[in-house]
């Protein structure tokens, strides 16, 4: 799955080591979407994928990542483990803006086929 979104909070990098004796790390992040009605996401990156992608609060990513579950003791734990992030350019990011004409005048419209127009409309046979 992707999100495209902005950081807007680095947690503290966390490690550690695992039962079987291998240290582990993980980087967790905050992202806001960019969405009209916007969504926070809570994610992280783990092992050697959070060396790999270094983020910052105010970088513009899209993030690739997975939804995995988990259950302890009879709870169920949700995590959105990243895979990749790609980090956007805030300026090609803007919508595309319309080139600026000349202060011009506007053209004349053309009456539609088949009406008369005001001149042969002159003669009417109104009251007053």
């Amino acid at each position: 799955m992707e999100v495209k979104g902005k950081i807007i909070q680095k947690f503290d990098l966390q490690s550690g080591t695992s039962k079987a004796g291998n240290p582990w790390k993980k980087q967790n992040y905050l992202l806001e979407t960019l969405d009209s009605f916007p969504r926070k996401i809570y994610f992280d990156f783990f092992g050697d994928r959070a060396d790999q992608y270094p983020l910052e609060v105010g970088d513009m990513i899209n993030l690739s990542f997975d939804i995995e579950c988990r259950e302890y003791q009879g709870r169920y734990y949700t995590d959105i483990r990243g895979w990749k992030a790609e980090k956007i350019d805030s300026t090609t990011q803007a919508a595309p803006q319309a080139p600026v004409a000349p202060d011009a005048p506007p053209a004349p419209i053309a009456p539609p086929a088949n009406e008369p127009t005001f001149e042969q409309t002159q003669e009417d046979d109104l009251p007053f």
